[in-house]
């Protein structure tokens, strides 16, 4: 099996965008792009997103008690590609807020979800994080959504 095929063929998986956070002790302020976020549980309240086993971010997310997840809007498409670069994952700006645990999330995001660690698994390449949802809120904002390598956007539907 081709990996770059197989990749090919996940991305026609539309997903939203999203904006992992921590607040690392030695690294600062950190937030990472992932489009792997999803809905676990509502009782708890879980949700999970994934990271490569080779992130330059390793440590800093999955020693992490505290994390934040915004989903990104629509015209967020700079931050995300800012933020999925190695090397481009310092928070400190004016585009965060701390939450009451001292993660930075987005002052503007379709949701902003504040978490606790609620388990790390490894699964391949990958380790599963899922956190505790402690805290949230949701906008009306529309959502960037990620498709075959490309940034899409939401057409209205036609009346």
């Amino acid at each position: 099996m081709s990996v770059m095929e197989f990749r090919n063929a996940l991305g026609c998986f539309a997903t939203g965008v999203c904006l992992i956070s921590v607040n690392d002790s030695e690294s600062g302020p950190l937030a990472l792009t992932a489009n792997s976020f999803s809905s676990v549980s509502l009782e708890p309240p879980l949700v999970s997103w994934s990271i490569q086993n080779d992130s330059e971010c390793f440590r800093e997310y999955t020693e992490c008690i505290d994390f934040g997840i915004s989903v990104l809007c629509a015209d967020q498409d700079r931050l995300s590609s800012h933020y999925a670069n190695k090397g481009s994952h310092d928070a400190r700006n004016t585009d965060f807020e701390e939450d009451p645990r001292g993660v930075p999330l987005l002052k503007r995001a379709v949701a902003r979800f504040s978490c606790k660690m609620w388990g790390r698994h490894l699964v391949g390449d990958h380790h599963i994080i899922i956190g505790e949802v402690v805290d949230y809120r949701a906008g009306d904002q529309t959502p960037l959504l990620f498709h075959r390598g490309q940034y899409r956007h939401l057409v209205p539907p036609i009346d």
